[in-house]
């Protein structure tokens, strides 16, 4: 017996209640961005500006304490990881700490350096620092921007694509889905304050691309069934397809989840928040791509004179379980 989490030909009118969940969905929004431009975001080092500190010595490095002999000296938000090479020796343990921007410094001042060594020097008494660099206030500023512009160049490239593939119709409803997920998971950053850096933008480029996945298939299904049900309205055709391909998408989400919820657990404080913006990401593009992307197709119409025949729609797999 396989496992189904969606019964086979489920029948659900997912647009009897369409213009409630896009309303729920600009409120929400909405208020993301007011969270945003109000309370703002905390960003870490990478977009702050601070000092990177690579550090070496022949003991095992434990992050857990060398976060806790470094954390009395009030330093704001420090970050430290593990770095590991097949050419290090098997004595040689690497790490990097990095310290973010004091107020109203460029740099970590060598005073504040001497002072974390010698935090270290209590774990590891032979700890060396081979080298000290640091990442200005500037170069932090135009990080923002370069994210920034990935973000929108990403969402401009899946716009044209979908244009290319389906129609301008379907190619708008991808977008609005794609910025729903996008502001939605940055003003749950703010919202909850949680460190906002490169790892958080590279979690924003994937959501992009899962959403995009699950939109598309569901778009597919469309144009499949435009040509097979002439006669039917676009609302009734357009629920045929999102029941079709309900087990596909359901299923493809709660395996991944289950992955991140793992990772999320047991990963540690380096990529929690990664993961927990993948699975906010997630949950917000399954349900944007039947509730957002679907609804606003119904609502600009769709051309229904499909002539031409598609033998790579490749969907034909979609309803089938993993």
């Amino acid at each position: 017996m396989r496992l189904r989490l969606v019964k086979q030909d489920t029948n659900f009118d997912f647009f009897s209640r369409s213009k409630m969940w896009l309303g729920v969905s600009i409120l929400l929004m909405v208020l993301s961005l007011a969270s945003f431009f109000v309370q703002g975001l905390n960003y870490g080092i990478d977009f702050k500006g601070g000092t990177t500190i690579r550090t070496e010595s022949t003991t095992a490095i434990d992050v857990g304490a060398y976060r806790d002999a470094i954390a009395p000296l009030g330093l704001g938000d420090i970050t430290i990881s593990e770095v590991f090479d097949p050419s290090f020796r098997e004595d040689q343990h690497v790490a990097m700490v990095r310290i973010e921007a004091q107020d109203g410094q460029e740099a970590v001042t060598s005073a504040v350096i001497a002072d974390v060594q010698t935090a270290l020097q209590v774990i590891a008494p032979d700890i060396k620092f081979v080298s000290v660099e640091s990442v200005g206030p500037k170069v932090s500023g135009e990080l923002i921007q370069t994210a920034a512009i990935a973000v929108l160049l990403a969402i401009a490239a899946v716009l044209i694509y979908i244009w290319l593939r389906f129609e301008w119709q379907f190619a708008l409803g991808a977008v609005a889905a794609l910025v729903h997920d996008v502001v939605l998971t940055i003003g749950v950053f703010s919202l909850v304050q949680i460190k906002f850096d490169l790892a958080i933008i590279a979690a924003l480029l994937t959501i992009v691309g899962y959403s995009l996945n699950d939109t598309v298939v569901v778009f597919d299904r469309v144009r499949e069934n435009l040509r097979k049900y002439k006669k039917k309205l676009l609302k009734d055709v357009l629920n045929i397809s999102i029941n079709e391909t309900l087990s596909r998408t359901f299923m493809t989400s709660v395996t991944t989840l289950l992955a991140l919820i793992a990772l999320f657990v047991l990963g540690g404080d380096v990529i929690r928040g990664f993961v927990f913006a993948m699975i906010w990401g997630v949950i917000v593009g399954t349900y944007s791509s039947i509730f957002v992307a679907s609804a606003i197709l119904l609502r600009l119409g769709v051309k229904r004179d499909w002539s031409k025949q598609d033998a790579n729609a490749g969907t034909q797999f979609a309803n089938i379980d993993a």
